[in-house]
């Protein structure tokens, strides 16, 4: 790999960490977590599989390292920002990111060396929630039920087949044609009165669902104290 100089004249980039790094990024987002694979990655940065050893350990190292860099680009509001916005903050951030690097979602707590970006981040999070007065039990409950709602969002958002809500328009008008009516009537109403209606958006779901989820834990918590 070659950059240009300010003469004109192209150098090579020197081989390093971060270099690999944002190599494994490209590969994953690009093409998937399966497509990254040694040989993957010296190709995609121009160098010798070997080589690649001089910079980190193994493959789990390089997963462990980019599962890091998602969580270092997920925003953790302010301290002073209330609870409720913080968290709805900073779980609307993490579907944006998710959405950016799909192949993340399974891989988000699966790793066995969490780096400082992922320990910072779960650390904020239950700060966060304790700071509020929930309790480590309640504090427990929160972060799992939310967790598990925004990563079993941004797997549904990933295997949808659609994108925008012009696609979502098509894909119901398509589907609705392929079955009788009569036969279904509640799935026929519902995307007639509601999916195919003008400026349906499915993320709206998630906002809606977050909204709830939170009115809940505040309900609960409120209610223990």
């Amino acid at each position: 790999m070659a950059n240009e100089s300010d003469d004109g004249n192209y150098k090579r980039v020197p081989l390093s960490r971060a270099r690999l790094l944002e190599g494994a990024m490209a590969i994953a987002d690009a093409e998937g977590i399966d497509a990254l694979t040694m040989r993957s990655l010296a190709r995609e940065v121009g160098v010798k599989p070997m080589s690649l050893y001089h910079h980190i350990a193994n493959k789990d190292d390089i997963l462990d390292a980019i599962v890091d860099i998602v969580f270092n680009e997920i925003a953790l509001p302010v301290d002073n920002t209330d609870w409720r916005t913080a968290i709805r903050d900073r779980t609307n951030s993490t579907r944006a990111v998710l959405r950016q690097h799909p192949w993340a979602i399974s891989m988000m707590q699966s790793r066995l060396n969490p780096g400082p970006a992922t320990l910072r981040h779960h650390d904020w999070v239950i700060g966060t929630f304790r700071g509020a007065g929930f309790s480590w039990v309640m504090t427990a409950h929160a972060f799992s039920l939310i967790d598990a709602y925004v990563y079993g969002f941004a797997l549904q958002e990933k295997t949808m087949p659609f994108d925008t809500p012009e696609d979502i328009s098509d894909f119901a008008e398509t589907l609705i044609g392929q079955f009788p009516t009569d036969t279904y009537p509640y799935l026929a109403a519902l995307t007639i009165k509601h999916v195919l209606k003008p400026g349906y958006d499915y993320g709206k779901e998630f906002t809606y669902g977050l909204k709830v989820i939170l009115d809940a834990l505040e309900l609960l918590t409120a209610t223990r104290k």
